[in-house]
Order: C-alpha cells, then sequence, then structure tokens
C-alpha cells in the first residue's frame, strides 16, 4: 500500500509540473481551444511549428494579435520545457 502512495504521489507530482500546466486555461486541457478566440488551435500545429512560435514568441520574432500576452509566458520557458510541450501537444 505505500509504494502505491509513492508511487501516486510521484506521478502527480509530474503531471503538475509539466510545462503545459500554465497554457490549460487558454489553450485547453489538450490543446484544443483557439485561446481566447484569437490563436491558432495548438493541437493541430507540428511539433516543429510549435517549437518556432514558442522560441519565437520569446525573443519577440513571432505572433499576431497575442504576442505581447504571449512573450509574457515564453520567457520563462526553457528550451527543454518548449520541447516537452511540443512533444505533449504537437502532431
Amino acid at each position: 500500500m505505500k509504494k502505491v502512495l509513492l508511487l501516486t504521489t510521484i506521478f502527480a507530482c509530474i503531471l503538475a509540473a509539466s510545462p503545459y500546466q500554465k497554457c490549460v486555461g487558454c489553450h485547453g486541457a489538450n490543446g484544443e481551444k483557439a485561446a481566447l478566440g484569437k490563436s491558432k488551435v495548438i493541437k493541430d500545429m507540428t511539433k516543429a511549428e510549435i517549437v518556432a512560435a514558442m522560441k519565437g514568441y520569446k525573443d519577440g520574432s513571432y505572433g499576431g494579435p497575442m504576442k505581447g500576452l504571449m512573450k509574457g509566458q515564453a520567457v520563462s520557458l526553457s528550451d527543454a520545457d518548449i520541447e516537452a510541450i511540443a512533444n505533449q501537444i504537437g502532431k
């Protein structure tokens, strides 16, 4: 029983630590929403497109009407975080 509780706790921590968690509010649990009715539906993007978009938001070279908002979200993400998000959501 202790092993089950320990494994459950570890698994919950891993899920909570997912860099995508801060995206869920606007993009949905599986990237199925157009954030604030303005963005692309990110679940339809390839992994490479997600990585390029996130790095572009981070350095200010990408984006439309939500560019300012997304730069604030992307700036704190590492390259590993961006790759994790792309692997979780992208095609």
